[in-house]
């Protein structure tokens, strides 16, 4: 796993703009870029401990559910950020 930082000016080569980048996780398995949930998934099948849950997520339906729950954190990520900035 190779994580890219994209808040700064690291001049990162991507096929998506950056204020794209910044909206949800994104990662690249086999070549496609993956989005939300599903790259939260392809994360998990690189990381051996969280690799069946990673693969539980290639079923349309658990995605579907986790894609839900991503949805719903990032109406709340807004507030954690702040709560996390006045506790740091």
């Amino acid at each position: 796993i190779e994580f890219v930082d994209v808040a700064g000016d690291g001049g990162v080569a991507c096929p998506l703009d950056r204020e794209a980048l910044l909206a949800r996780f994104h990662a690249r398995e086999d070549g496609r870029i993956l989005s939300g949930a599903a790259a939260f998934a392809a994360m998990w099948r690189a990381i051996p401990l969280l690799r069946p849950l990673g693969l539980a997520a290639r079923s349309p339906a658990v995605l579907a559910g986790l894609e839900a729950a991503y949805r719903l954190f990032l109406m709340v990520r807004p507030r954690l950020q702040a709560l996390a900035r006045r506790a740091g």
